[in-house]
C-alpha cells in the first residue's frame, strides 16, 4: 500500500514536471509560430492581410479644416498692425477612400510601385457650415508676387495689374475656393501663359499622388512598406540632403514588432517632407493594446537644435540666422511660393513667429500629431495628423498692396486635422485574428507552466511527508 502511494506521488510529480517543461518549451515555440505568421501576413503581396488593407483602407479617414478668418484687414494694410484672426471650422471632408492604382510588383527587387488617387467629399453633418461660407483670407497671388518676381521693374508691372484687378493683400473667398481653387483676377490679367487658378490644395480632386515605390518585405520584413528612396523621389532632384529625402512609410503601417525605442519615420506629400514620431504612451484602443507615437517638438526645431532640419532654413533674415523654430520652409516643392508649415497655432514655435498674429491659442491636446500603432503587426489603427499652412508676406515698395507693411508676417491660412480610427467591426476581427490568438497562446503557456510547477511541488511535498512518517 505504501509503495503504491509512493509510486502515485512520484508519478504525479513526474507529470507536473512534464507539464512545466512542456509549458516552458511551448513559450519559445509559440513565439516562433506567432512571429512566422506575422512576418507572412505583413508582406505586401496578394493574399496577405497587410496587402488587402494597403490597397484600400477599410477605415474612414476624414480631413478637417480650420480656416483663419482675418478680422482687421485694412488696419494691417495701412498700419502694419498685428493680424487679428479667428479660426472657423471644422469643415470636414472624407479623403483617401479610393484604392491605390497602377500597382506593379517587382519580384527581383521585392518592391511594389503605385499611385494614390486623390479625392475629397464634403461632409455637411461633420462641418460647422457649408463650402459656400465666405471668409477674409490672405490673397495668395499678391503675397507670392514679390517672392516669385524680385526684380523691381517686374514688380512695377505687376503692381499695375494688381491695381487694375482691384486686388489687395487680403481677399474674400469661400471655403471651397480657398481649398480647391479659384480663378484669380490679378493673374488672369498677366499677358503671358501662366496658371491662373489658385487654391491651397489645388489641384487635388481627380489627381494622383505618386508614383511611389515601396519595399514589399518579401525578402526583409524589416523593410516592409518603406519607400524606396531612389525610386520614390517624385522628381525632387533638388533634394540633396538627408532632411530632404523621402524616408519611412506612408504611416499606414510600419515594419512589425515595433519597440518603444524605435523612431517611426513617414512621408507626407502634403508638406513635401518626411517627419518622424517617438514613443509617448501605451494605449488601449477598443480592446487592442497599442503604442502611441507622437510628433516631437524637435521635428520643427531650428537647425541649431536639430541639424536634420538644416535644409528647411533657406534664408537668414526671417529665420534670425536660423535660430527661429517651429516653422519649416517648403517653398522649393511649391513652385517657389513662400509656403511654410508648422503645427497648428504655431505650437512649439519660437515667440517671434506668432507675435505678429493675434488670436492664436496653441494647445498640446488639440494640435499635436500622433499615431496609435499595434506593436506586433506594425499596423496603424488610429492617427491624427495636424499641420498648419502659412504664407510668408514681406514688405514690397513697388507693390501698393504691400508697401505699407513695416515687418514680415508668417500668416496662418488654415490648419488641418486628418484622422482615422479602426472601425468596431474591423477591431473585433483584428482581436480574433491577432490579439485573441496571441493572448490565448500566452494563457495556455502560463497555465501549463503554473499547473506543472504546482503539481510537482505539491506531490514532492506529499512524498517527503510520507517518507518521513514511514521512517518514524
Amino acid at each position: 500500500m505504501g509503495c503504491d502511494r509512493n509510486c502515485g506521488l512520484i508519478a504525479g510529480a513526474v507529470i507536473g514536471a512534464v507539464l512545466a517543461v512542456f509549458g516552458g518549451i511551448l513559450m519559445p515555440v509559440g513565439d516562433m509560430l506567432i512571429e512566422k505568421t506575422i512576418k507572412k501576413q505583413v508582406v505586401l503581396e496578394d493574399g496577405t492581410i497587410a496587402f488587402q488593407n494597403w490597397v484600400k483602407t477599410g477605415t474612414e479617414i476624414y480631413r478637417q479644416f480650420w480656416i483663419f478668418d482675418v478680422q482687421n484687414p485694412q488696419e494691417v494694410v495701412v498700419n502694419s498692425s498685428r493680424i487679428k484672426v479667428k479660426q472657423r471650422g471644422p469643415y470636414t471632408y472624407r479623403v483617401r477612400y479610393l484604392a491605390k492604382e497602377n500597382i506593379t510588383h517587382d519580384s527581383e527587387n521585392h518592391t511594389v510601385s503605385f499611385v494614390q488617387p486623390n479625392g475629397a467629399i464634403f461632409e455637411p453633418s461633420l462641418s460647422v457650415g457649408t463650402e459656400n461660407d465666405t471668409l477674409t483670407v490672405l490673397n495668395l497671388a499678391v503675397a507670392a508676387a514679390p517672392h516669385l518676381y524680385p526684380n523691381a521693374f517686374v514688380q512695377v508691372l505687376l503692381n499695375s495689374l494688381i491695381k487694375k484687378s482691384k486686388s489687395s493683400m487680403f481677399q474674400k473667398r469661400t471655403v471651397r475656393e480657398l481649398l480647391w481653387g479659384y480663378k484669380d483676377p490679378f493673374l488672369s490679367l498677366v499677358p503671358y501663359p501662366i496658371v491662373t487658378t489658385l487654391g491651397v490644395f489645388y489641384p487635388y480632386n481627380d489627381t494622383v499622388d505618386g508614383v511611389y515605390t515601396v519595399f514589399s518585405g518579401k525578402d526583409n520584413v524589416n523593410q516592409v512598406a518603406i519607400i524606396d528612396t531612389y525610386k520614390g523621389k517624385r522628381n525632387l532632384s533638388y533634394w540633396p540632403s538627408y532632411c530632404d529625402m523621402i524616408n519611412g512609410t506612408d504611416a499606414a503601417s510600419f515594419p512589425p514588432f515595433v519597440e518603444k525605442t524605435r523612431v517611426l519615420r513617414f512621408f507626407s506629400s502634403d508638406v513635401c517632407r518626411s517627419i518622424y514620431a517617438v514613443f509617448g504612451a501605451e494605449i488601449n484602443l477598443k480592446g487592442i493594446p497599442v503604442y502611441r507615437f507622437i510628433l516631437p517638438s524637435m521635428a520643427f526645431a531650428s537647425p541649431l537644435q536639430n541639424p536634420d532640419n538644416h535644409c528647411f532654413c533657406t534664408e537668414k533674415i526671417i529665420s534670425k540666422n536660423c535660430t527661429s523654430y517651429g516653422v519649416l520652409d517648403i517653398g522649393k516643392c511649391k513652385g517657389g511660393r513662400p509656403v511654410y508649415i508648422s503645427l497648428p497655432h504655431f505650437l512649439h514655435a519660437s515667440p517671434d513667429i506668432g507675435e505678429p498674429i493675434e488670436g492664436l491659442s496653441p494647445n498640446e491636446d488639440e494640435h499635436s500629431t500622433y499615431l496609435d500603432v499595434e506593436p506586433i503587426t506594425g499596423f496603424t489603427l488610429r492617427f491624427a495628423k495636424r499641420l498648419q499652412i502659412n504664407i510668408l508676406v514681406k514688405p514690397a515698395k513697388k507693390i501698393d498692396a504691400l508697401k505699407g507693411l513695416k515687418r514680415n508676417y508668417i500668416v496662418p491660412i488654415l490648419w488641418l486635422n486628418e484622422t482615422g480610427t479602426i472601425g468596431d467591426e474591423k477591431a473585433e476581427k483584428f482581436r480574433k485574428q491577432v490579439t485573441g490568438k496571441i493572448n490565448l497562446l500566452g494563457l495556455v503557456e502560463i497555465i501549463l507552466l503554473s499547473v506543472g510547477v504546482v503539481m510537482f511541488v505539491a506531490f514532492m511535498i506529499s512524498y517527503c511527508a510520507c517518507r518521513t512518517k514511514k521512517v518514524k
